[in-house]
């Protein structure tokens, strides 16, 4: 549990530095327009990346199978099981 605290902790701080940084380049430097620009276009390629994994998965998960199909398996098998015991 004392990992999980100190994780948690550093996750802070860094968030809070990423946070300042941040702030400082768009507001404080001459680089806000490019700063905004990859910021935009990480966000979009995140976005869109994640769709298409998901779109990826989605096309070539084979479907399951059917309810009643393992319905049959499972009776099989427990016809299987009682005939060797009994």
């Amino acid at each position: 549990m004392a990992s999980d605290k100190a994780i948690g902790g550093l996750l802070l701080v860094v968030s809070v530095i990423i946070i300042i940084v941040y702030g400082y380049l768009v507001f404080a430097t001459d680089y806000w327009v490019a700063v905004l620009k990859l910021t935009g276009f990480l966000t979009v390629a995140v976005v869109f990346g994640l769709l298409g994994w998901i779109g990826y998965t989605l096309a070539t998960t084979p479907p399951p199978k059917p309810i009643e199909e393992i319905e049959k398996e499972l009776e099989k098998e427990l016809k299987k099981e009682t005939s060797e015991t009994g």
